[in-house]
C-alpha cells in the first residue's frame, strides 16, 4: 500500500497509507529504526457505533499547499460525521502533532469520542517494551532501553488532561490489540501500566451541536530518556499544538518559496508537484546527511528487506537536483556521511545504514569463482558527479577544501585504477539495477562523469597533474564506449558487454539506462548512434497501453503481476520516462524541439498520487502505484528534469 504523506523533519519520521494509518515511526534516524508494524489506528465512537480509519471513509488525503503539514478530508455518511485532519512533524522539536476538527453531519446535539490506538515495536520489535501513564506529565509513555515516545491529546475547550480516559494494553493477552478492543465500545479501562507486548489506546470527548464542529490535539514526542519526552511535552503543552502545526506549516512554505522561480511554458500540472517533489525529498534526508532511497516498509513483506538505506547513486542523483533547486544546506552532510563511509581503496559499497554502518549487501564477492568487489561503481562515480554540481551551485569552496583528499581524489584514484588494463574501460561491476555483473554503459557514462568532476575539482586546487590523468582516463573511456559496446549489427550501443578473450560479449536487450551515456554527459544528445539508440528506446519501451510511460528494459518482471500482457516490456517507472523527456530537453534546439519534453513530465503529473507523491513505478494496465512509494529517485529525477526544461527554455528566450 503506497505511502500517501510523509511528515518528518530529519529526525522522525511518519508515514501515512492511504488508508490514513500510521504505517511506519522512525526515529531517530531516518530510515532506521522503524517503531512501528503498521499498527497504529485512529478510530471514532458516536451514536453507539465506531468506525477505524479505512475504506469506510471517504478520503481526500493531500497536503496544504507549499507545505508539509497534510490538509486530509475524511467523511462517514454512516456515521454523520467529517474530519478534517492536520498532521506535522514539527521543524525544530522532534513531536508529531495532529489536529482534528469534527463537524456534526445532523441535526441533533452529538458526544464524539476520537481514539487513537498505538502499538509500538520498539528498536524494530515488541519483546521487553513498557507502557505506563505516567502522572508526573499526564501522558502515556511507551518506553524501551534508550527509545521513549510519549503521547498525550486533548480537546481544543479542554487543557487538563482526563486521567479516566486512557488504557494500557498487553497485546498477549486473550483479545488481542486489547486497548482497541475497548475503544470499540466507546471506553476505556484507565489501566495504568503494561509491558512485554504493550499497546495503549487514549481518546477525546468532543461535544457537538447541531451542524457544529469541535475540535481535538494529538501528539507524539520521541526522545532518548524521560527527560528529553517531558520536556517536548511541556514545550507543546506551552507552545500549544495549534500554534507549532502553524509555525511548521509556514516553515516549510517559507523554504519551499526561498528561491524566486520561474517556469517558462511548462504546464500548471507539471508545476504543481515541482514544490512537492522538493519538500518530499526534505522528509527522506536524514539530518545526518544519509539520503534514504525510499521508507516505505511494505517493500519488506516482498524480498525480506527494506529500500531505507543509502544509495550512492540514489543519494547523488538527489544532491544533484536539490543542489541545482538552489539548496544546497540540507545535503552538505550528505557528502560528508559519502567521505566517512567510503573505503580504504576509495569506494563506496552497495548501500549502507543511516547510522553510517554498513547495510545488508545483496552482491556476492565471487562471480564464475574468482573474487570481485561487490560494488556498483557507479555509485562511487556519481557521488563526484553531484558533488561538483553542488559546488557550481554553492561555490562553497570551504566545504569543498577538506573533502579533496578524502573523498574526491580517494574516489577518483579508485575510478581510475579499477579499469582494464587493455580496454581502458571499467572492470566489471553491477548493474545499476542490481542484477548483472558485467561492464555497463552506463556505469562506464558515470564514471566518465566522476573522471570529470575530479578534473574540474583538481584544477581548482591547482592540482594540474591529477586533473590531466583523470580528464584523459575519460577521454579513454569515451573512445571505448564505441570500439566495444557499439553494436554495429543494430546499430545502437548494448547496455553491456561481458568480457572475452575477443573483447566483449554484447547484451542485445533495450535498457532505459542507456540514456545515460548523453544525460551524463559522455555523449553528445545529437550523435547519430545516441540517436539511433533512444530511438530503440522509445520504440521498444514505450507503453502501449492506455497508462503509457517508459519501462526500464525489456522483459523486466521486478514487481510484474502474473497473467498481465504478453506484449507489455515491464511496469513503466518515473525515473525511465523522464529520463526520455531529459534526452528530449538536452537535444532540443528551438522551443518547438523543446516541447516534446513536455508529455514526459506530464505523464509523472498524471500519475502522481493526489497528495503529489511519486512512487517508484505504477501498474502497466490501471495505474496504480506500485513497488515502494515514495521514492526519492523519483522525484529528484522530477525535479531535475523541470530544471533541465526551464534552463533550456530561459537559454532560448534571451537568444
Amino acid at each position: 500500500m503506497p505511502k500517501d504523506l510523509p511528515v518528518s523533519n530529519g529526525n522522525l519520521l511518519l508515514n501515512f497509507d492511504s488508508d490514513y494509518r500510521i504505517r511506519d515511526v522512525y526515529f531517530p534516524w531516518i530510515g532506521q529504526e522503524n517503531h512501528s508494524k503498521g499498527h497504529f489506528q485512529f478510530g471514532v465512537w458516536v451514536d453507539g457505533r465506531f468506525s477505524w480509519m479505512g475504506p469506510q471513509w471517504a478520503r481526500d488525503l493531500r497536503y496544504r499547499h507549499d507545505s508539509l503539514v497534510t490538509d486530509v478530508v475524511l467523511k462517514n455518511e454512516t456515521l454523520g460525521l467529517e474530519l478534517r485532519c492536520s498532521d506535522a512533524v514539527d521543524f525544530d522539536l522532534d513531536v508529531y502533532i495532529k489536529k482534528i476538527q469534527v463537524t456534526n453531519l445532523e441535526d441533533e446535539q452529538r458526544q464524539v469520542r476520537l481514539f487513537f490506538s498505538q502499538d509500538f515495536h520498539l528498536y524494530g520489535n515488541d519483546i521487553g517494551d513498557t507502557v505506563y501513564f505516567d502522572p508526573r506529565s499526564c501522558a502515556i509513555i511507551h518506553y524501551k532501553a534508550k527509545r521513549y515516545f510519549l503521547i498525550n491529546c486533548c480537546a481544543d475547550s479542554k487543557r487538563d488532561h482526563d486521567w479516566n480516559w486512557f488504557a494500557c494494553g498487553a497485546k498477549e493477552a486473550s483479545a488481542r490489540r486489547e486497548t482497541g478492543n475497548d475503544a470499540k465500545r466507546g471506553e476505556l479501562s484507565g489501566a495504568p501500566i503494561a509491558w512485554g507486548s504493550a499497546d495503549s489506546t487514549v481518546g477525546i470527548r468532543l461535544q457537538l451541536a447541531p451542524g457544529g464542529s469541535a475540535t481535538g490535539f494529538y501528539w507524539m514526542a520521541a526522545g532518548k530518556c524521560y527527560e528529553e519526552v517531558t520536556q517536548l511535552n511541556q514545550e507543546t503543552l506551552e507552545k500549544t499544538p495549534a500554534e507549532l502545526l502553524r509555525r511548521t506549516s509556514d516553515y516549510w512554505e517559507a523554504w519551499v518559496q526561498k528561491e524566486p522561480r520561474s517556469f517558462g511554458d511548462l504546464p500548471e500540472t507539471v508545476t504543481n508537484i515541482f514544490n512537492r517533489s522538493l519538500l518530499v525529498l526534505r522528509t527522506q534526508i536524514d539530518n545526518r546527511g544519509a539520503i534514504i532511497a525510499a521508507n516505505d516498509s511494505d517493500i519488506i513483506y516482498f524480498g525480506k528487506d527494506t529500500y531505507s538505506y543509502m544509495w550512492g547513486r540514489d543519494g547523488a542523483f538527489v544532491a544533484a537536483a536539490v543542489a541545482k533547486a538552489g539548496y544546497t544546506t540540507p545535503c552538505r552532510s550528505f557528502f560528508d556521511f559519502c567521505s566517512q563511509v567510503l573505503s580504504d581503496d576509495g569506494y563506496l559499497f552497495q548501500h549502507y545504514n543511516p547510522d553510517g554502518s554498513l547495510a545488508s549487501n545483496w552482491h556476492a564477492w565471487l562471480q564464475d569463482g574468482k573474487a570481485v568487489l561487490p560494488i556498483q561503481e557507479d555509485s562511487t562515480a556519481l557521488v563526484l558527479w553531484a558533488l561538483w554540481i553542488h559546488y557550481q551551485f554553492s561555490k562553497e569552496i570551504e566545504f569543498i577544501r577538506p573533502l579533496y583528499k578524502t573523498l574526491i581524489r580517494r574516489s577518483a584514484d579508485f575510478l581510475l585504477t579499477h579499469r582494464d588494463a587493455e580496454t581502458l574501460l571499467p572492470i566489471p561491476s553491477y548493474d545499476l539495477w542490481e542484477e548483472r555483473f558485467g561492464v555497463h554503459a552506463f556505469t562506464v557514462a558515470a564514471v566518465i562523469a566522476g573522471l570529470r568532476a575530479a578534473a574540474h575539482f583538481a584544477r581548482l586546487f591547482q592540482d594540474t597533474v591529477p586533473a590531466e590523468t583523470y580528464d584523459t582516463a575519460a577521454d579513454q573511456m569515451k573512445e571505448g564506449l564505441a570500439r566495444h559496446l557499439y553494436h554495429t549489427g543494430l546499430k545502437r550501443y548494448a547496455r553491456s558487454g561481458y568480457r572475452t578473450e575477443e573483447g566483449y560479449e554484447l547484451d542485445e536487450v533495450i535498457d532505459v539506462s542507456l540514456l545515460g551515456l548523453t544525460t551524463l554527459g559522455a555523449l553528445p544528445p545529437r550523435d547519430p548512434r545516441i540517436v539511433e539508440t533512444v530511438e530503440a528506446v522509445r520504440e521498444q519501451l514505450w507503453l502501449k497501453t492506455p497508462v503509457g510511460g517508459c519501462a526500464r528494459y525489456q522483459n523486466d518482471r521486478y514487481q510484474r503481476e502474473s497473467g498481465g500482457q504478453e506484449n507489455i516490456a515491464g511496469n513503466p517507472w518515473f525515473i525511465s520516462t523522464l529520463w526520455l523527456g531529459e534526452y528530449y530537453i538536452a537535444r532540443a534546439e528551438n522551443l518547438r524541439e523543446l516541447h516534446q519534453a513536455i508529455p514526459y513530465l506530464e505523464w509523472c503529473a498524471t500519475n502522481a498520487l493526489r497528495s503529489g507523491v511519486l512512487a517508484e513505478q505504477v501498474h502497466p494496465e490501471n495505474g496504480c502505484p506500485l513497488s515502494v512509494s515514495p521514492l526519492t529517485w523519483s522525484h529528484s529525477a522530477l525535479v531535475w528534469t523541470v530544471l533541465q526544461y526551464v534552463e533550456k527554455f530561459n537559454s532560448f528566450e534571451q537568444s
